[in-house]
């Protein structure tokens, strides 16, 4: 009886220990949470095909783990230079401008007071905004910095990940307790959510973004590429995301005395680049991991909270778990409760 007691005690010590530990670690790494959630999606996009060329065709793990990761920059170190290389001018001229940018939303504040009767935009706001813009700079260093050392831990995990994936894999199934069946389930689960919302999102992005610079041409919009850019970076946010560009540009062209192009490219923003990112959720992405839309829209507002950028994936992840667990515990611990119904 003293040997069980004392066997208890020392498990809840153990216990107690490794939770303050794991606690501790989590609250002091946590900067670099999102670079371990980059990680785990550039393994589990990447791991059918590296299992391939190292069991089946016998490369060498560390050098096939390099190649990879050597594609991964160039998919991500592309579209970033591009991206560069289109908002640095603006950015210049930003900075360079900021009386006329005023300028600019203070017309935009009249003309919305002039429809609706309320200020949004006072001087002492716009000067506020413009405090803000020459400020800007540290502010980006500092994000800046933290990105790149999140992009840096991202390929450091994803190495030993994928040079190790077998045995990291066995290690998970043995301490998630779980039925073999279950932790299948829950593998297949990750994998369809992860492969869907890395490559579906991205994919409705750009063809949002396509459809908007087709508008922006079409109504007169100057440099409809960069905001076509802007609308599917936007687009990204769901429900409102490509307002946030759009709706201004709208304003701006009713502020310049341009009522027809301002209503055709309200109408086409509306009834076109709206109903593509709805058509392209419920098919895209139901394609290519069966993924529901109210799922997706409510994962990424939950996921951004939590996980800042890499929400957009693993949101959804964390709702289909919620879901698939309730699914797997009732699968699990059914029978005990039916049992309990007929003792009763």
């Amino acid at each position: 009886m003293a040997d069980s007691y004392n066997n208890k005690l020392r498990q809840l010590l153990l216990l107690v220990v490794v939770v303050a530990l794991a606690v501790v670690l989590l609250l002091e790494l946590y900067g670099f949470f999102p670079g371990f959630l980059g990680a785990v999606t550039l393994y589990i996009l990447s791991r059918d095909l590296f299992f391939y060329l190292t069991e089946k065709k016998k490369w060498k793990k560390g050098w096939t783990a390099v190649l990879f990761l050597v594609g991964f920059l160039i998919c991500i170190g592309l579209p970033v230079w591009l991206t560069i290389r289109m908002l640095s001018g603006k950015i210049d001229a930003l900075f360079s401008h900021t009386h006329e940018v005023a300028g600019v939303l203070q017309s935009f504040s009249k003309q919305v007071q002039q429809w609706t009767g309320q200020e949004i935009l006072s001087q002492q706001n716009i000067q506020q905004l413009q405090k803000y813009v020459t400020n800007f700079i540290p502010i980006l260093l500092n994000s800046t910095a933290t990105v790149l050392g999140n992009f840096i831990m991202i390929l450091f995990l994803s190495y030993f990940m994928l040079c190790s994936g077998r045995q990291m894999e066995d290690a998970l199934g043995n301490y998630i307790p779980l039925k073999e069946g279950n932790i299948d389930l829950l593998a297949k689960e990750t994998k369809n959510m992860v492969r869907a919302n890395a490559i579906g999102i991205p994919l409705i992005s750009i063809i949002q973004g396509l459809f908007a610079a087709l508008g922006y041409r079409i109504f007169g919009m100057a440099d409809p590429v960069l905001w076509g850019f802007l609308t599917g970076v936007f687009a990204f946010f769901p429900i409102v995301g490509t307002m946030v560009v759009w709706v201004p540009l709208v304003v701006a062209q009713f502020s310049g005395g341009h009522t027809g192009q301002a209503v055709g490219l309200a109408i086409y923003s509306l009834v076109v680049t709206g109903n593509v990112d709805y058509l392209a959720r419920i098919t895209l992405l139901r394609k290519i991991g069966d993924i529901h839309p109210v799922i997706t829209v409510l994962g990424v507002i939950v996921g951004l909270k939590l996980f800042g950028f890499w929400g957009f994936i693993f949101g959804p992840l964390l709702i289909s778990y919620f879901l698939l667990l309730c699914k797997i515990y009732n699968i699990e611990f059914r029978h005990i409760a039916e049992a309990g119904k007929k003792q009763s």
